[in-house]
């Protein structure tokens, strides 16, 4: 998979979501999430939200996934858009 695709993914599977994927060999990813749905979520769980939007590439087509998933209220507060 590439990081367009996983975005894509990310974003259909989490409406109102933006993601940023990036990688450097497409098996090791990371990816800033910003998302309403994480609101009143604890990490885990936030990272449980994008793991399920990926389903069976976890571990697959998609070796590793350093997730940041943040509310927009957390991103805006961290300067972001």
């Amino acid at each position: 998979m590439t990081p367009d695709q996983i975005r894509a993914q990310i974003e259909a599977a989490l409406p109102g979501s933006r993601a940023v994927v990036r990688s450097d060999d497409d098996t090791h990813f990371e990816a800033l999430v910003v998302a309403a749905q994480f609101e009143g979520k604890r990490a885990i769980a936030r990272h449980q939200l994008v793991y399920g939007t990926l389903g069976h590439a976890v571990g697959r087509e998609i070796h590793a996934l350093s997730i940041e998933a943040l509310t927009p209220a957390e991103y805006a507060a961290q300067g972001g858009e």
